[in-house]
């Protein structure tokens, strides 16, 4: 069996994913289900303290490049968090279901999600202007 050399021009393996949960979906359930799919998961309390404001943890989770969760959907009114989210480039998917779903429902809805949202990342990210 022959062995190619090593070739230190070849692209690095990509970075694996690292999905944020934000307070507004949980501690437990969600991010429990998503280690359970194979995920890396960050937990915002787990982080941050359960008052910080949207626009400090979003750019420092868009600086580490992580994958926002959340069901904040008044999170698009604000401002200071949508400045935020452009100036840090952060990838955020935003449950909009409408009614009440039980953690467990959500935890299904981003597992199902997760080969749509995976694909998404390999393009190049978009540079939004702030």
């Amino acid at each position: 069996m022959s062995k190619k050399p090593f070739d230190a021009s070849s692209p690095a393996p990509p970075e694996p994913l690292v999905f944020f949960v934000d307070r507004s979906i949980g501690r437990k359930v969600i991010p429990a289900a998503l280690r359970q799919a194979g995920e890396e998961v960050r937990v915002h309390d787990d982080l941050f303290p359960q008052d910080a404001k949207d626009e400090d943890w979003l750019t420092e989770v868009g600086k580490r490049g992580w994958i926002v969760l959340t069901k904040d959907t008044r999170i698009r009114y604000h401002t200071i968090e949508v400045n935020a989210l452009r100036a840090a480039a952060v990838r955020a998917f935003v449950l909009t279901a409408k009614g009440d779903l039980s953690g467990q429902e959500m935890a299904e809805v981003f597992v199902k999600a997760l080969p749509a949202i995976k694909k998404l990342p390999e393009s190049p990210r978009p540079s939004l202007p702030v």
